[in-house]
């Protein structure tokens, strides 16, 4: 009897899970992405040959995303009844996200899942953004540079006093500074970020790409 039991069990196990569907409106936290905007275009945008990446922009840190997180994990792709935003209106976050084509992505993938409206949650976007202080020493760096993250934080702290290290994390890839990620409340507020987030770039003279 215990054998059939055992064998019950298993079975159950061995069947796929369930699809979970995240619902628009229900996460714990905020989390602020920037991507460093030569590296970004290292990576992707010259591929593409986005105008981002023309020379003589002068990008520094553009928004990537405002990204709805639970504590662990984050939802996407959620379900809304809220209409898509139009090409204005996503044309318009093009100053911070160097493109309209990013804004539009942003809205489907993590934007729908805020629970606002395109316009309200693109507000929002904008006032995260206008909150927070990116250094001007940035918008020197005129050719590569081998820096450890912790540079990269350090300079944010310092012209942000209200940030705490375990409020902020620095990412890279392909051995390059890639983004900032700032942990906020659903009001805006710098708080802790979740565990699975503050995962701080380890690599030792990582490359900050000149500024374009």
């Amino acid at each position: 009897m215990r054998l059939a039991t055992l064998l019950f069990l298993l079975a159950l196990t061995a069947l796929p899970a369930r699809a979970q569907t995240d619902r628009a409106g229900e996460f714990d936290y905020y989390l602020l992405s920037l991507s460093w905007s030569s590296a970004w275009c290292t990576l992707t945008g010259d591929a593409r040959d986005d105008p981002q990446c023309d020379a003589g922009r002068g990008h520094t840190f553009t928004v990537h995303g405002l990204w709805p997180q639970y504590e662990t994990g984050y939802p996407a792709d959620c379900r809304t009844t809220e209409p898509d935003p139009t090409r204005a209106q996503t044309a318009a976050m093009a100053d911070i996200m160097g493109g309209a084509g990013l804004a539009f992505y942003e809205w489907k993938k993590h934007g729908r899942c805020s629970g606002l409206a395109a316009a309200d949650y693109f507000a929002t976007l904008r006032r995260a953004h206008a909150a927070l202080t990116i250094p001007p020493v940035f918008a020197r760096i005129s050719h590569d540079l081998k820096i450890d993250a912790g540079v990269i934080e350090d300079a944010f702290l310092e012209s942000n006093p209200r940030l705490a290290p375990n409020q902020i994390t620095i990412t890279c890839k392909s051995g390059l500074i890639q983004e900032v990620r700032l942990c906020l409340t659903r009001d805006l507020k710098p708080r802790t970020c979740g565990d699975d987030v503050i995962r701080d770039c380890t690599l030792q003279g990582a490359e900050l790409t000149a500024v374009r």
